[in-house]
């Protein structure tokens, strides 16, 4: 397969800091730093942004949040798409839409809906063949909408009771993104075990864990530059010394050996292919000399 011309924006979800986490009380939104550098790799305010709610439980409340959000960095073209069901996925002006987009941003909540409504549709197709063969065209997507674009997603488990087999939950996402899986609110919701686990089922993947109000600018599907004010977490496992996750009963502890972490910020680069980090600081350092 050849490498995409497209841009992936994987963002780790940011919720208002009320008392109360649950979505029908918080919408999560998107920091207007992390925004706005999503409205400048889509080519400027001037262009369509198509907003998908799907995995929401609250869509009409997500899409007047984000139309307020684009609004205030200058966007004037902004469409919500109503997909709440398949049977209306491949309506003419959803299609056109996608046709049409500059961006295209997933809102947060269930991935395992962005997946039942979208997954081998013709707007997934369309989707897909524009990541693939187009410069400049971005897709976004903030929690939910970030987990959907792997192959393998996560689709929930428990924190509390992690690092124990059978604590993650996988499902199929979009397949934008084939070789790593993504996990959001990662430090806020100590979701470390989720993403091991992630890790020991599927060794070949690279997990990537996402801190709230942080995302990742992906090139090509490759170079992975790290945006935001939090941390990104990549569990390379493709040299473990022992895995014993095949062997073990559900809810029995793991053993992982020589798992690689690497914690990254701001400006920090990750190579996908050659699983190969250059850090800032390195970078830096090396202008200075």
């Amino acid at each position: 397969m050849t490498e995409p011309k497209g841009t992936l924006i994987p963002i780790g979800g940011n919720e208002d800091k009320g008392a109360v986490l649950t979505e029908q009380y918080s919408l999560e939104f998107i920091s207007e730093g992390i925004l706005y550098q999503v409205v400048q790799e889509s080519g400027g305010p001037d262009g369509l942004f198509v907003v998908i709610p799907t995995a929401s439980s609250i869509p009409v409340e997500v899409g007047e949040n984000y139309l307020s959000a684009f609004a205030k960095l200058g966007c004037k073209n902004v469409i919500v798409l109503d997909i709440d069901d398949k049977s209306k996925t491949d309506l003419p002006h959803n299609l056109k839409a996608m046709q049409e987009a500059n961006c295209v941003m997933f809102s947060g909540g269930d991935q395992s809906k962005i997946t039942d409504k979208i997954e081998g549709t013709q707007l997934h197709e369309i989707l897909s063949t524009r990541y693939q063969n187009e410069e400049g065209f971005v897709i976004a997507g903030t929690s939910a909408g970030a987990m959907a674009m792997s192959k393998e997603m996560i689709a929930g488990g428990s924190s509390t009771e992690s690092f124990i087999k059978g604590a993650v939950r996988m499902y199929h996402g979009l397949s934008l993104l084939p070789n790593v899986m993504f996990d959001t609110h990662f430090i806020m919701r100590g979701r470390f075990g989720r993403v091991s686990e992630a890790v020991a089922k599927h060794p070949n993947l690279l997990g990537i864990g996402l801190a709230e109000d942080t995302g990742l600018i992906i090139k090509k599907g490759n170079e992975m530059t790290v945006i935001g004010s939090g941390m990104v977490i990549v569990f390379d496992g493709h040299d473990l010394g022992h895995n014993n996750h095949k062997l073990l009963k559900d809810e029995t502890p793991l053993t992982l050996t020589n798992l690689r972490v690497h914690v990254l910020s701001n400006s920090d680069k990750f190579y996908l292919k050659d699983r190969k980090v250059e850090a800032q600081s390195m970078r830096s350092h090396l202008a200075l000399a």
